[in-house]
Order: structure tokens, then C-alpha cells, then sequence
């Protein structure tokens, strides 16, 4: 049966979700409105006014072919932090669920880095991917240019790619191995009494039980890589070298505030908005039909 609070004071509730409301509109729907009128208009870079363009910032950046690749890099860089953080996240939890020797340690010690704000982790995974000192610099040592991410954007890119799926291990573990103990011990059990190895187990018993959680996450997942990447790019690499690192995210920021371009940065704060939307739209539209609730 469906439970209603009521109040007898009518302005009591608004107070109490007033300063939400006020949040919200403040941080979100104003700046999405001025970015929506700002798409459609050419701003000054020192201020002075603004000119009515229409559609013509969406149809230079459409035009644009870097602001292509900006976003086939993005696509790339979303799939590979998405899949990788959730199958170590997957398989880190699996473990913890088994119940072994040490678990309970373990189980606090993975969910450690989702506590670690992006910039930070950043910096620390650029000293340790460093090529002059640590392990990569031994290694470098003996093979001179084998692992360089201020001059090679494939390993610049790896690099951002490992730190972005290193952070959201702890978030991805805390769902899995929740979803985990939820599955009766029963039907584990059973796998094992008719000689499932743990792999096979988990692929064809607990895996499709706990698919909602993995559909969560995959959305999560990927609007995260879309969108929260801002803090990595920027303190590891600045979306060097030679733009190889740059992603969407990273663009707007970019034009907007170094090249000055408000009109067109603003442009692409709205086409990765509605990418982001239709991402999610499909996701639920084809990828939930593969999911079972029951």
C-alpha cells in the first residue's frame, strides 16, 4: 500500500524542498539556458553585446572535421573506461562474494578510489605513468621511447583511459557485489554441485540475475565518461599531445575559455547534452529489452 506524508502546514514542504529547487534551477536550468541562448547567437569575447545567428554555430561545428574526431575520440574513450571498470569492478566483486579469507578488508579497500576527486587522481597517475622515473622509467631505460605520453597520443590516451577506469572501480564494485549477495546461495550451490567452475558459474547463473544492475550501470558508466572526464584530461594532459586526448567535454572548455569562443563552445555544450539523451534514450529503448527483473 502506497504512503503519503501529509502536512497540515501547506508552506512546509516547499521550505523543506526549497533549497534543492534552489540548486537545481541555479546550477543547472539557468546555465542551460543562457548556454541555449548562446548557441544561437555570436558572442563578444570581451563583452559589448551579441548578434541573432541562428543555426550557424551548429553548422560550423557539424563542419568542423576535428570536432568529428573530437567525437569518434570521445566514443572511443566512453566504451573503453565503461567496459574496463566495469569488468574489473565485476570481477573484483566476485571474489569479495565468495566469501574468502580476507574479504571484509578487500571489500573497504576497493571502494577507496570512488572517495578520490578526479584532479587528484590525475596528478597521481601522471607521476606514475611518468617516463623519466619509477617502473616505466626503468623500463624506458633499457627500451629508450617504449612508453612516452608527452609525445605519443596512443599512450597519452591509455593513460587518461586506465585513470578514468581505475576511478570508478569502487562505484561499480559497490552495485556488483550488492547485486551479488542478493542471488540465493542456493543456486550458486547448485552450479557448483554439477561442476560449473566459478567462470562458468558467473557467466551463466549470476551474470543474467544481476543484469539490471549491470544496465545501471552501463548508463552511469558511459554519461560519466562523457561528461566527467573534464578533471582527468586537464591535469594529466591539457588534450595534448597534438589533441590526441581531447574529448568533447575537453573541447567546450577549450574554445570557450582559451580560444574564447563562447557561441560555439556553448554549440557544443548543447550537442553533448542531446548526445547524452539519445544515448540513454537507445539504452533504454533496445538495450532493457535484454534485461530480466524476474
Amino acid at each position: 500500500m502506497e504512503r503519503r506524508a501529509f502536512y497540515r502546514n501547506p508552506v512546509l514542504p516547499w521550505l523543506l524542498i526549497g533549497p534543492q529547487l534552489i540548486l537545481v534551477l541555479v546550477f543547472f536550468y539557468w546555465p542551460t539556458s543562457q548556454a541555449l541562448y548562446w548557441a544561437f547567437t555570436l558572442e563578444q569575447p570581451w563583452g559589448g553585446g551579441n548578434t541573432w545567428v541562428w543555426l550557424d554555430n551548429f553548422i560550423a561545428i557539424f563542419r568542423d572535421r576535428e570536432y568529428w574526431a573530437t567525437v569518434a575520440r570521445s566514443a572511443f574513450y566512453a566504451i573503453c573506461t565503461t567496459g574496463l571498470s566495469m569488468a574489473v569492478a565485476l570481477f573484483l566483486a566476485c571474489f569479495v562474494d565468495r566469501s574468502l579469507k580476507g574479504t571484509k578488508l578487500f571489500q573497504s579497500v576497493y571502494v577507496w578510489p570512488y572517495a578520490i576527486a578526479a584532479p587528484a587522481a590525475g596528478v597521481a597517475f601522471r607521476f606514475i605513468f611518468a617516463p623519466q622515473s619509477g617502473l616505466i622509467g626503468s623500463i624506458n631505460t633499457l627500451w629508450p621511447g617504449i612508453w612516452d605520453p608527452s609525445t605519443n597520443g596512443i599512450h597519452a590516451l591509455a593513460m587518461v583511459i586506465i585513470c578514468h577506469a581505475w576511478l570508478g572501480i569502487g562505484y561499480n564494485f559497490i552495485f556488483f557485489l550488492a547485486a551479488l549477495q542478493m542471488i540465493p546461495r542456493s543456486i550458486t550451490e547448485a552450479g557448483a554441485m554439477d561442476g560449473a567452475r566459478p567462470l562458468r558459474r558467473m557467466f551463466d547463473l549470476q551474470l543474467p540475475l544481476i543484469t539490471p544492475t549491470v544496465f545501471f550501470l552501463l548508463i552511469m558508466n558511459l554519461i560519466s565518461s562523457f561528461t566527467d572526464s573534464f578533471g582527468l584530461i586537464d591535469t594529466m594532459t591539457e588534450g595534448g599531445p597534438v589533441g590526441s586526448t581531447e574529448v568533447m567535454v575537453y573541447k567546450i572548455y577549450f574554445d570557450g575559455f582559451k580560444g574564447l569562443d563562447y557561441s560555439g563552445a556553448a554549440a557544443q555544450s548543447i550537442v553533448l547534452m542531446f548526445l547524452v539523451i539519445a544515448l540513454t534514450f537507445v539504452q533504454f529503448k533496445w538495450v532493457e529489452k535484454r534485461v530480466h527483473y524476474n
